[in-house]
């Protein structure tokens, strides 16, 4: 496969790239760092996409091949290898951070830890600016030992809930608030908690209703299912209490959705005009689907990508990627798409609604995915004789911690980064490998580098298909070692583990985030004057 020579792509000084994200012109800031590198330290407005899974992702979150973009390392030649990958897919404007993040570092610039940087800050900035009102775990708890009537809601996804929820909560995701507050309250009296596991989803839930000027007293619970382990009190684990199901759109509630959104300066596009922005060759126009998982599986606009809105808002950079694009929200009833637009509005995107939301007669152009070369599998049955002919270098691509738990007796960890120098370094030349992946694209990705590097048998298998072979697997508690587990963020993970220590140092670094911001960070955000 021909590449792009490397040694092309122009690097930028930290300085000017600072500029290049205050020009207003659209530009993708593309950290292409493992999950755990980019969670110990990254500019702001960097948007992870890992080298593993570079070509996977790309289309999605930079569907423009034309958009400016510039990629982020350790300083230590990924981005390089990243930028040729690019270029073989047709992106003409890459650029590459001279010295990478310690570059950025060196240039006085903060690296910022943790993930979701500019949702989890904006959410401690709608806190100030719109004195939202809470309670304590104490105070809850004390509130529910009395009896007195509250209704308590966890703003997470159904799956974070199942895993731990505070006691008697009920599922209902933020994006999902809109549309099901009047099926969940009995009365106008009765006040309403919001829960996540830290902060941010708590106050942006808390808000969404308050935006809407629901009669009821809407509280959002400091600090979610961390405070409340904080506190010694015990958390449902299996939990299955959910709203879900069709809930019928109340006219007033549709009035009040369009009057927030309007009042935020969200766009109220015809298809006309709709189709105006995705035909314009010069500017990014995402297309998302808020409504739920179950919703979009059923049906939806042709080209739309699904972004349940909660979790859009709670980690925007999953799904828009370039700076100053724009993006239209669709739904199926008019409401939850104008009430999420409203607060990506705030977020600082140039969003839109558009008339008929799934059903509008718009056209949506999928960017191109990658065509990878086929990598020939090795299913259960032919595993046994052909190993034991073969002989191969085992080289295990699951996540780290999934190795640590359980891999193939004597296969070698590693990432797509790394891939080719363990490669050398643990197998014999012209050796076949046998690559163990959790699907075949990712696999696909590390045979190509493979291939280039000069090996040609190269193959692949699931480790469930080892295993079903009968074939000899085991466990690893410390290994890889921490240093080396790059896909792992230890600092967010921890916290979900009953690691008290961790839960306090993250929400810290919450409540920490709007201090360590510059002012053309905190630029983006639009809001009123903090009270």
């Amino acid at each position: 496969m021909d590449r792009t020579p490397a040694n092309i792509f122009p690097s930028v000084a930290a300085t000017i790239l600072r500029d290049w994200l205050n020009d207003g012109r659209e530009i993708a800031l593309l950290d292409v760092r493992e999950a755990g590198q980019f969670g110990e330290g990254h500019p702001f407005f960097a948007v992870p996409l890992p080298y593993s899974r570079l070509e996977l992702d790309v289309a999605s979150l930079v569907p423009r091949s034309t958009t400016r973009v510039v990629l982020v390392d350790a300083g230590d030649g990924v981005a390089e290898r990243a930028a040729a990958r690019l270029a073989f897919l047709g992106y003409t404007q890459v650029f590459l951070l001279a010295g990478g993040a310690p570059g950025w570092a060196a240039a006085g610039y903060v690296l910022f830890q943790g993930v979701n940087l500019p949702s989890k800050t904006f959410g401690e900035l709608v806190e100030h600016a719109y004195a939202t009102p809470h309670l304590s775990a104490q105070d809850l708890r004390a509130r529910q030992q009395a009896g007195e009537p509250l209704v308590l809601l966890d703003g997470r996804t159904f799956e974070e809930h199942r895993k731990m929820s505070i006691p008697g909560a009920v599922s209902v995701p933020n994006g999902e608030l809109a549309l099901r507050w009047r099926a969940l309250l009995p009365d106008v009296d009765t006040p309403v908690v919001i829960h996540c596991a830290g902060r941010t989803r708590s106050i942006i839930g808390a808000q969404i209703l308050r935006s809407l000027g629901i009669p009821n007293p809407v509280l959002a619970l400091e600090n979610g299912t961390q405070g409340w382990a904080l506190e010694g009190l015990q958390l449902e684990h299996g939990n299955e209490r959910r709203s879900a199901g069709a809930v019928a759109a109340h006219p007033d509630d549709r009035i009040a959705a369009a009057n927030l959104a309007q009042s935020a300066g969200v766009h109220k596009l015809s298809a006309a005009q709709a189709q105006a922005w995705l035909d314009d060759p010069q500017r990014t126009t995402y297309v998302l689907d808020v409504r739920s998982a179950e919703e979009f599986a059923a049906g939806s606009l042709a080209g739309a990508k699904h972004a349940p809105g909660g979790q859009l808002l709670q980690a925007t950079d999953q799904s828009i990627a370039v700076r100053n694009s724009r993006v239209i929200l669709l739904d199926d009833e008019a409401i939850r798409a104008p009430v999420v637009a409203a607060w990506l509005r705030r977020l600082g995107f140039e969003t839109a609604v558009v008339d008929g939301g799934v059903r509008a007669a718009i056209q949506v152009r999928v960017p191109p995915l990658a065509v990878l070369g086929p990598v020939p599998a090795v299913n259960h049955g032919e595993l046994p004789s052909w190993v034991a002919r073969q002989a191969p270098l085992l080289l295990d691509l699951q996540p780290s911690m999934a190795y640590r738990s359980r891999h193939a007796r004597g296969a070698h960890w590693t990432l797509r980064p790394h891939l080719v120098a363990d490669a050398r370094a643990t197998g014999k030349p012209g050796q076949p490998i046998l690559l163990f992946a959790t699907d075949a694209a990712v696999a696909g990705l590390a045979a190509a580098d493979l291939h280039e590097a000069g090996w040609r048998d190269v193959r692949w298998t699931r480790l469930e298909d080892w295993v079903a072979a009968g074939l000899p697997a085991e466990s690893s508690p410390g290994l890889p070692a921490d240093a080396e587990a790059i896909d792992y963020l230890f600092f967010v993970h921890d916290r979900h583990e009953g690691n008290l220590d961790a839960a306090r140092r993250y929400l810290a670094w919450e409540t920490g985030l709007i201090a360590q911001c510059s002012p053309d960070e905190l630029a983006v955000f639009r809001l009123p004057e903090v009270r």
